[in-house]
């Protein structure tokens, strides 16, 4: 486990369409083994030829993709006290945001910030006050200047993620932006294990995930795989409070074969495939059927009249915190299987008839 590769990752900072400290990582890791460009929407796309080309025609392609953005905010107004106004970018669930340290970046550099509900104190709250659920429009960040010095230093549009590092628990990572930087790990981790393959890997760090599966769309249509492995995290809801039934993954148990989402399901074909190479190489998994919430398979399969897509996913306790979860198990047996896979993709049969 490389711990230290792990960390970089989870604590770098970038919202969808700030991807750029995030590229420069994997570029870092991934190019001395692939060769690198770089798309107009900003996902990086590192090729890894077939080491052992088929006999007859062309190596299939194969599509990995992670994304690299993280839920965030954009400055979108600064008041008359010098307290800033923010829009999301991606999911929010506003009882996760209270009493946040945050980094606002500007292009004056990284400033600190607390993110705050507009609230009374718990002193001077009636019990109506208390009942009302929180929403993303009551929050506001504190930078500690006034209207005239928080204009000076930030800009409308500038972005603003939270300020944590990352903590290890026994066997368990946690950190804001586990989603999807662990899946950044595996890919990265996957691709270097990979010795001999005979399809043409494309390992894709994506863009704007978070939004709407942006970067896996593009991307995947210029790239035109045979195949489309996403890699993700799920839902790991072992926790007390949440029926068994309701647990989706529990961390710990292995690397995920998601079944479906709310994106896509998988091609039954491939979920087969990586279930019987975690049997053969005895690689811890377990099986995921996702109620909500999609990938970047999701928006790969739609393409070119249909490409069979898969995700292969990171069991990850209290998803959309700052507090994401994993378990080093979990994430040794997704590198361990989707570097399994890369050598055995080209046997893969996913035709349907």
């Amino acid at each position: 486990m490389n711990e230290a590769l792990l960390q970089e990752l989870v604590e770098a900072h970038g919202i969808a369409s700030r991807e750029e400290r995030i590229r420069e990582i994997v570029r870092r890791e991934l190019e001395p083994i692939c060769e690198i460009r770089v798309d107009s929407m900003g996902n990086m796309i590192c090729k890894k030829p077939a080491t052992t080309p088929p006999k007859k025609g062309e190596p299939r392609k194969l599509m990995i993709a992670a994304h690299m953005d993280e839920i965030g905010f954009l400055v979108k107004f600064i008041d008359s006290n010098g307290y800033l106004r923010l829009n999301p970018v991606g999911g929010w669930d506003a009882r996760q945001m209270a009493s946040q340290r945050v980094f606002v970046h500007t292009q004056k550099g990284d400033i600190p910030g607390v993110l705050m509900q507009s609230t009374k104190p718990k002193h001077m709250l009636k019990p109506e006050d208390m009942a009302k659920a929180p929403v993303v429009e009551d929050f506001f960040v504190d930078i500690g200047m006034t209207k005239k010095e928080a204009e000076k230093t930030v800009r409308i549009g500038d972005w603003v993620t939270m300020n944590r590092t990352m903590q290890k628990m026994g066997k368990l990572y946690t950190c804001k932006a586990m989603d999807d930087r662990v899946a950044v790990y595996v890919m990265i981790e996957a691709m270097k294990a990979v010795k001999s393959h005979s399809v043409d890997v494309y390992g894709v760090a994506t863009v704007q995930e978070e939004v709407g599966l942006r970067g896996a769309t593009t991307s995947g249509w210029s790239i035109h795989p045979d195949i489309c492995v996403a890699i993700d995290v799920t839902l790991a809801n072992d926790i007390p409070g949440i029926p068994e039934q309701d647990h989706v993954t529990q961390l710990g148990k292995g690397t995920a074969i998601k079944v479906m989402d709310s994106s896509l399901i998988c091609h039954p074909a491939i979920v087969e495939h990586f279930r019987s190479l975690a049997e053969k190489h005895k690689i811890p998994y377990q099986m995921e059927v996702l109620p909500a919430g999609g990938t970047d398979a999701g928006g790969v399969q739609r393409l070119h009249g249909g490409i069979p897509s898969f995700t292969l996913s990171v069991p990850c306790r209290f998803i959309h915190t700052v507090n994401e979860t994993v378990h080093q198990k979990d994430v040794e047996a997704s590198v361990k299987l989707l570097a399994r896979y890369i050598e055995d993709a080209h046997k893969g049969d996913y035709t349907y008839r």
